[in-house]
């Protein structure tokens, strides 16, 4: 059997680099110091309208968590033979830029950011009016601007926002909420540090992330995303404190887009 010889093999066994890094670095998911509680999500500032190009735009900031979102089309497909004729087509494309990580990231799409992309395509749809919009589609671009935690939580809402300033018909607005669960420890909207866990420990017994995407009027969930190892009693829980967490991020939703609306509205005539 041929063998490539020009390929470096790799060892059968190896290790992450960081677990040889000193512990005084290590990040601490085990309480939070500070006002917030384990319960409580970052206040949240969004706004939309900011593109002007685009039919929809949103700008969200969690934190240090900074997003921003448009929303263009409905635009006719070009090749038909791609849809049904009957609904429309959403399209999501989730970026993370270059400088929004601590470790500097190319332009290139990764698997990382296609894998963000078909989970946000999966927890938007579901709100989204797509027999309203035959033989056409709704493109959704979001970039990460700079990267402190939940991510694809607030992209969902950032979306969302972005949708709802285009004028697209949904069913209802679409949040999102991220749980870290370490231990007995359950943390609300994480940072980039609470989400990394105490991942010298590794991941044992009720240790992971959950991501849960909520239609808050309709009290629907859309999207359910979860990693490690989680009993069934835990995730059953961890999904109840997102859907909490998704309620209290509402109001700010809605300021949001009421302000964008009296913007676009035309003066009263006297």
């Amino acid at each position: 059997m041929p063998v490539d010889t020009k390929r470096i093999r790799g060892p059968e066994e190896s290790q992450s680099p960081l677990l040889f890094l000193s512990p005084d670095k290590a990040p601490k998911a085990s309480s939070r110091q500070g006002v917030r509680g384990n319960g409580e999500v970052r206040p949240m500032f969004a706004r939309c309208g900011l593109i002007s190009q685009a039919k929809g735009s949103a700008y969200l900031e969690a934190g240090n968590t900074k997003i921003i979102c448009s929303v263009y089309g409905p635009r006719e497909i070009e090749r038909k033979d791609e849809t049904d004729m009957k609904t429309g087509r959403l399209v999501c494309d989730f970026r993370l830029a270059p400088f929004s990580c601590l470790k500097r990231g190319a332009w290139i799409q990764g698997s990382e950011e296609r894998d963000l992309s078909q989970t946000l395509l999966e927890s938007l749809q579901p709100g989204v009016c797509l027999h309203r919009y035959p033989r056409s589609q709704i493109e959704v671009n979001v970039m990460v601007l700079e990267n402190d935690g939940s991510i694809l939580a607030h992209a969902v809402t950032c979306a969302s926002m972005a949708l709802a300033d285009g004028g697209i018909e949904m069913y209802d607005v679409v949040l999102g909420c991220t749980l870290r669960q370490n231990g007995k420890t359950c943390l609300v909207d994480p940072s980039y540090s609470e989400e990394c866990g105490s991942w010298q420990e590794g991941y044992g017994e009720n240790q992971g992330c959950v991501t849960v995407a909520l239609l808050p009027n309709l009290n629907q969930v859309s999207g359910l995303t979860a990693d490690g190892e989680l009993r069934e009693d835990a995730l059953a829980d961890a999904v109840r404190s997102c859907m909490d967490g998704c309620h209290k991020l509402y109001p700010v939703l809605q300021q949001a887009l009421t302000r964008a609306v009296k913007k676009k509205a035309p003066p009263p005539e006297k």
